[in-house]
């Protein structure tokens, strides 16, 4: 009998009984045997260390439920309260007051004790502490008289963490530094840190980046045996390496990235075929420099990803081959997997051929120079580009032909503007405006959209058991939720709740283009989409409309392609073999995908804050783009950042959160702030630690004390 069938013996009989029993009592009633009994026994301790079982203060064991405990994950809100997210996906969220938090920490697991609150409603408080989140801290030191005390960078951490005196690590006052956490909070005791590194003055640009990295567990350097295996990788194409590759060396393929990119590993090409279309999508072959369980495929797998800040990026791989042998840089030889699409006139896929290859880059092009070609027909770019602009003109020509396949079916297409950041020569912000998206930018994203979507078919159709990208339809509550909330613009999501359609939602959008709540519904309509993830399983793509996609596009970058690339060597050529931790592989790449979104999420916020330092009480155009309790988030017009109005500079009135319809409402003047609203605002604070601009409303309203009518004497 496994541990597992016999956890779930014990449960069940534990539930029968409906109340707590002592554990030689369970025993028995389970029918454990005496050779059991010590296995049974390490089974009950598991299972009560996990919360799946209670022991009371008389020693008797409980299921959590029968005595209005909750076990779950707790999310603590930057401002002190939490919610307890229950383990039962079932179950709804129990709101934990600030002051029952303690004694656990923003992402514990924990045991909530489920109790009414003074006004009436479901409240919790932490009663135990099932395992930590939290071992190591990052943030500022603050020395006192008798201690000093850590500020951290999370504002989702609380409490107040102590340094005794002989523990700060040779910090001063004002650096930034990272301990480790030796005493958890109690329920009214602080918890207390050991300072382990000291990263340097916390107004250093370079150091509030540095703590963003180690306060997401980010790895620097690579360890001693993959910087080995990486100077042994050659630096140019070995002449044994092209027997058996398509040789497009002579082809005017080229790559098209950002003015920053240094690693290339995507290069395209289209060309006329009959009355039709070949596009040709030519990616590095990482996987030739990278054997599986290398040292360099090892560390590649732990860190998932690169990840790209303002002023450095932490790659996937070594140098040697992100920047080096892997990368497509113009006029050298460069190994590569190749994608051949046959088109029709229409654009629609009639054909695909995949390869092994040989290419040299004919050039190393910008959205900025492609865009100045097509777009702005700028004379001199187009000269300057040669034979290279008939090719581009024709990409330029088939990318909208993809783009309005891709939307006939339902994909959806969101055009929201993401921010770019500015630096200069110190590292600290000098702009950051809105990322362009132009027709170099769509022209990029379409062709490696049918190329990922390609392969994707190509290994279902071979049955070769795969990564794919997936992406769920949103609940039928969320669904719910959004169709109540489109009826107030007089707008129809025309798709059965319990089985949503991405072309309802695309024709949403569509309806919306060009009116003035445009911005709004775009914006709730993506928030209430679930996350893009990896999985060896293919329920489909709801963003997209498609049952089959994958990421093949870009291995220097993501271990998901590489993965994929060595799945194709599977189905072609036999080499190799499917990996047996696949869904582990999967599970893994969208954890560390996470970590890398909130990581660069976390420093652009950072050098939006540290730009509006020197701005307080400059005046800003901008518009409401969310809505909480304590106040209204405005997002600006010229400078892409997002500061709060807080309730309290509101105006004269009490203002409640009305959820359904995203905004703000007095309760005597009934003016509301709704998302998508213009509004004028001042700069009133900045607070780097708490990564937070305050505004203020422009024409100086203040929120006043309710007026009353005095008595007479």
């Amino acid at each position: 009998m496994t541990d597992t069938a016999l956890a779930e013996r014990l449960l069940a009989t534990v539930a029968r009984r409906g109340r707590p029993v002592a554990a030689d009592d369970l025993l028995r009633a389970a029918r454990v045997s005496r050779g059991e009994r010590s296995e049974a026994r390490a089974v009950l301790d598991e299972l009560e260390a996990s919360g799946r079982l209670v022991r009371t203060k008389s020693g008797r064991l409980a299921l959590p439920e029968t005595l209005d405990l909750v076990a779950g994950r707790l999310e603590v809100k930057p401002s002190g309260f939490a919610f307890c997210v229950p383990d039962d996906p079932q179950a709804e969220d129990v709101y934990v007051p600030a002051s029952r938090v303690s004694p656990g920490l923003n992402g514990d697991r924990v045991l909530v004790q489920v109790e009414r609150g003074r006004r009436g409603r479901t409240e919790g408080r932490v009663a135990r502490v099932l395992s930590r989140a939290t071992k190591r801290v990052v943030g500022v030191l603050r020395q006192g008289r008798t201690a000093s005390v850590i500020v951290p960078q999370d504002p989702r951490l609380t409490v107040r963490i102590v340094v005794p005196r002989g523990a700060e690590g040779g910090g001063s006052d004002g650096d930034m530094v990272v301990a480790e956490l030796v005493r958890y909070p109690g329920a009214e005791s602080d918890a207390e840190a050991a300072v382990t590194g000291v990263l340097g003055p916390a107004a250093d640009p370079r150091v509030e980046t540095e703590a963003v990295i180690h306060a997401h567990g980010l790895p620097l350097e690579f360890p001693a045996d993959v910087r080995v295996a990486a100077r042994r990788v050659p630096a140019s194409v070995p002449a044994e390496a092209l027997t058996g590759r398509v040789d497009l060396r002579n082809q005017p393929i080229v790559t098209i990235d950002g003015e920053n990119a240094r690693d290339f590993d995507d290069a395209v090409l289209v060309e006329r075929d009959g009355r039709g279309w070949r596009l040709t999508v030519a990616v590095a072959d990482v996987a030739h420099y990278v054997p599986a369980g290398s040292p360099i495929d090892l560390e590649a797998r732990a860190r998932g990803t690169s990840v790209y800040f303002p002023d450095r990026v932490i790659p996937m791989l070594p140098e040697e081959l992100s920047n080096g042998i892997c990368s497509l840089v113009p006029g050298e030889d460069r190994l590569v997997k190749v994608v051949r699409l046959a088109l029709d006139a229409r654009g629609r896929v009639t054909g695909a051929q995949f390869a092994d290859g040989v290419i040299r880059s004919a050039a190393r092009l910008t959205y900025t120079e492609v865009r100045q070609a097509l777009v702005d027909r700028d004379s001199e770019v187009r000269a300057r580009l040669g034979a290279l602009l008939p090719p581009l003109e024709l990409a330029g020509e088939l990318a909208p032909l993809l783009t309005e396949i891709r939307r006939a079916r339902g994909a959806l297409d969101f055009d929201l503007p993401e921010a770019e950041v500015v630096l200069d020569l110190r590292g600290r912000p000098e702009n950051i405006v809105r990322a362009e998206r132009s027709l170099a930018h769509r022209m990029i994203e379409e062709f490696m959209l049918s190329a990922n979507e390609a392969v994707a078919r190509e290994l279902a159709r071979r049955r070769i058991e795969a990564i794919h990208r997936v992406h769920a339809p949103p609940g039928r509550e969320r669904t719910a939720e959004l169709a109540r909330f489109l009826e107030g613009f007089g707008l129809r999501l025309k798709t059965d709740p319990d089985r949503p359609t991405p072309a309802a939602f695309q024709a949403v959008l569509e309806k919306v283009a060009g009116r003035p709540e445009e911005r709004l519904v775009n914006t709730v309509i993506l928030r209430s989409l679930t996350q893009a993830a990896y999985s060896t399983e293919a329920p489909g793509h709801f963003g997209l409309a498609t049952q089959w996609y994958t990421h093949f596009t870009s291995p220097i970058r993501r271990y998901p392609d590489l993965t994929v690339h060595r799945l194709l060597d599977v189905a072609f050529r036999g080499d190799g073999r499917v990996p047996r931790d696949l869904p582990a592989i999967a599970e893994e790449s969208s954890r560390r995908e996470r970590i890398a979104m909130d990581a660069e999420r976390e420093i652009v916020q950072l050098k939006k804050v540290q730009l509006m330092q020197d701005k307080i009480g400059e005046t800003f155009d901008g518009w409401v783009s969310g809505v909480a309790p304590f106040g209204a988030f405005v997002e600006l017009r010229d400078v892409f950042v997002e500061g709060l109005v807080h309730v309290s500079a509101l105006g004269d009135d009490f203002y409640e959160l009305v959820e359904a319809q995203h905004l703000l409402r007095g309760r005597r003047t009934r003016r509301t702030f709704r998302v998508g609203d213009p509004l004028r605002v001042t700069v009133t604070g900045v607070s780097i630690e708490r990564r937070q601009v305050e505004f203020a409303l422009a024409d100086g309203e203040t929120r006043q004390r309710p007026w009353r009518r005095r008595r007479r004497s």
